[in-house]
């Protein structure tokens, strides 16, 4: 079957449940071969291959609104809309997005990437629809890990009140990055557990019709008795609760159960929930049988071993030298603890969870819990670290602002993936975590060149009592630089000359740093002498050697892989202003005021303009006498 000859998926209506099973192999052996090239989501799309085609089925896109939480498990959604001769470019720079995007397609008609938003944006579609007086389905699908989120449960608490038709999909697999937390969690397990509640109900029913009408008190007995055995069938009742009808569980790799219950849910007023249960990685053993869910992203892969083909470099991970450094940490300071919103494996923090399990509190997807958690933490003389992507620390700017930072709390922000991340494009790249987390007060912000300098900057995070502090830190590898064996506090607020130089300053920091040594030196053979700062603290700067900088009126480059607005390059203007320094003589290197879409990270600094070449020749404009070109 050729998949790429899709074009729309209206053709599902016409296929019977056998050829619906025949379709679904197809798309899971489509998805494992062109994965194991590209990389991408695999596990959750292959877990969702017979759901999506029931929806489809069952629904009519894109008058029918399909919105897909976190997004990263619309592969098929993709296939079924006319994609399917586009997965060679997928997640590569202008290819196809590893997330709904509705420049992509009309049936893309929210776009996802943070979790726990699918219910709100239902919500908002929900009233419009209602106000125009027009009729499609709404219909969000959220898995149990994006239910977690707070933001999934003011949606909740909404649609519940209002009591507006809405049909919510929970693609329930017990598992989302990591093994999910909390009590609804367990809710949820006990739901699975407890089998068809809504056929035991049809049952009783039956039953109930059969005894003799005596008034009003039998047929409130009976419907007592309903009550009662919906509690002892299904222990916890949670989203009855809020006003949702409830079917389910649901087997969701059964097309019959999947469409008998959508159907029920098309003719019930109100808000409905189909709980519907499957198997993370299903069709594909290695992806079935991984139980840290290393399959929920993966980059290449031998197909028939699931073996993963690595890239060759031998240094370790960026957030692995955070976690092991906390771990040195841990034996000698009993304060110490660590926090994480759902991201124990992607933040390299197993082996922290092992050795100190009750040092360690995954809070599942609640990235605002988490940094009030941690200030309450510290308010009792503790010291919480929270280890959080830059991504998903947005989601926390107002708890950082206000619980933490107002009230100058000891809490350290351990900021993984901080600038470019590649192939999850938009929704993912931490470039902007300097701007707002600067204007704070009382924030300190500080980025290492490499491995060495990093764990120094734990340890220094962990020794400063004056405040919250934040040290950023790239996705994937560092540079393999050898490693102190004593940990030393870094004196906050000073920076450090790499290469001396009189003609003109170069001041960076972490990522950037390596570009700007290899540039100063093709610079030094055309003569032009340029000193290169590891400027590592972006606030508070380094005040002494910038009054030193500008009274010797050297040309000044700012260079940062982070948004330009606010940025650190906003910084060293505004200390000349205020200083009453000139800045013609200072020029910004970083990222314009809009998105960066998906790609490698090498491709996209090249799109940007954040290269070697670039430096070279924004150092020989601002040095006009020396005009030497490459």
């Amino acid at each position: 079957m050729d998949l790429t000859k899709i074009k729309d998926p209206s053709f599902l209506k016409k296929l019977n449940n056998e050829e619906l099973e025949v379709l679904a192999s197809f798309i899971r052996k489509f998805l494992i071969e062109k994965l194991s090239e590209t990389g991408g989501h695999l596990g959750a799309n292959l877990g969702v291959v017979e759901l999506t085609l029931a929806l489809h089925k069952s629904f009519s896109s894109p008058t029918d609104k399909l919105i897909f939480d976190v997004g990263h498990q619309s592969y098929i959604h993709k296939i079924l809309t006319g994609r399917a001769n586009q997965f060679e470019s997928i997640r590569q720079y202008k290819g196809m997005s590893g997330f709904p995007k509705r420049a992509e397609s009309h049936h893309d008609v929210w776009e996802s990437g943070h979790s726990s938003t699918s219910l709100s944006a239902a919500m908002g579609m929900t009233i419009a629809r209602d106000l125009t007086g027009k009729n499609y389905f709404v219909v969000p699908i959220i898995g149990d890990g994006a239910l977690t989120g707070g933001m999934a449960f003011e949606a909740l608490n909404n649609i519940g009140h209002e009591q507006k038709n809405m049909i919510v999909i929970l693609n329930d697999n017990e598992m989302s990055i990591a093994n999910n937390v909390g009590a609804l969690h367990n809710a949820l397990g006990r739901m699975r557990s407890a089998g068809q509640y809504n056929k035991v109900k049809k049952e009783l029913d039956w039953i109930l019709k059969k005894i003799p009408t005596v008034g009003g008190k039998l047929a409130h007995t009976a419907e007592r008795i309903k009550d009662s055995m919906k509690h002892f069938v299904i222990p916890s009742m949670f989203f009855e609760e809020f006003g949702f009808t409830y079917y389910g569980p649901v087997d969701g790799h059964d097309f019959h159960a999947l469409q008998e219950n959508i159907q029920y849910a098309k003719k019930t007023e109100g808000p409905v929930l189909i709980h519907v249960i499957t198997q993370k990685g299903k069709g594909y053993h290695p992806a079935e049988s991984d139980e840290k869910d290393k399959w929920h992203g993966v980059g290449p892969y031998k197909i028939e071993s699931g073996e993963k083909i690595l890239s060759t470099n031998v240094a370790p991970q960026w957030s692995a030298v955070v976690s092991a450094t906390l771990e040195k940490i841990a034996l000698e300071n009993s304060k110490l603890t660590v926090i994480t919103p759902a991201m124990v494996l992607g933040s390299k923090l197993e082996n922290f969870q092992l050795k100190y399990p009750d040092r360690l509190f995954d809070v599942g997807i609640a990235e605002q819990h988490a940094t009030t958690m941690a200030a309450g933490i510290a308010i009792q003389g503790m010291k919480p670290f929270l280890a959080i992507y830059s991504t998903f620390l947005q989601r926390a700017y107002d708890q950082i602002l206000h619980d933490v930072c107002r009230q100058n709390l000891n809490v350290v922000f351990g900021i993984d993936r901080a600038g470019l991340v590649g192939a999850d494009g938009e929704t993912h790249q931490g470039l902007f975590d300097i701007s707002f987390l600067r204007s704070m007060p009382n924030m300190v912000i500080m980025m290492p060149k490499d491995e060495n300098e990093c764990q120094h900057m734990v340890y220094t995070a962990l020794e400063y009592n004056d405040g919250p502090i934040a040290i950023r830190y790239p996705r994937g590898n560092a540079i393999g630089a050898s490693v102190d064996n004593a940990l030393l506090a870094i004196p906050i607020g000073t920076w450090e000359v790499i290469n001396e130089g009189a003609d003109a300053v170069i001041l960076t920091f972490g990522t950037m740093i390596q570009m700007a040594i290899e540039a100063s030196k093709t610079l030094a053979k055309l003569g032009v002498s340029v000193r290169v700062i590891n400027a590592r603290f972006i606030k508070p700067l380094d005040e002494r050697m910038l009054h030193d900088i500008f009274e010797e009126k050297l040309p000044i480059l700012t260079i940062e892989e982070a948004i330009l607005s606010g940025g650190f390059g906003s910084a060293i203007l505004e200390f000349a202003e205020t200083n009453r320094y000139t800045t013609k003589q200072i020029k910004r290197m970083g990222i314009e005021d809009e998105f960066i879409e998906h790609g490698s990270v090498e491709f996209l600094l090249a799109q940007i303009g954040l290269t070697k070449q670039v430096v070279i020749e924004e150092i020989q404009q601002l040095l006009p006498t020396k005009q030497q070109r490459v």
